[in-house]
């Protein structure tokens, strides 16, 4: 249940990641990394990681429940 939860989580920062800054990643990755350091927010992958992270929780669990509700009938 975590490992699939990280997986989801992981998956979710890799897609963001590179969907923002793909042109980046590409022509230096390593740049991009040391950047990230000296960014003013550090974390803010992370945080918007989370933040979508919460919000497809939040729908899977609404697709969980009005499917068990046409479940039970």
């Amino acid at each position: 249940m975590v490992q699939k939860e990280l997986l989801i989580f992981a998956l979710v920062l890799l897609v963001l990641s590179l969907g923002m800054h793909m042109n980046q990643w590409i022509a230096h990755p390593i740049l991009h990394l040391q950047h990230l350091s000296e960014h003013k927010m550090p974390y803010h992958p992370l945080l918007y990681t989370f933040i979508c992270y919460l919000a497809i929780g939040f729908f899977r669990l609404l697709i969980h429940f009005v499917s068990k509700i046409f479940r039970s009938h």
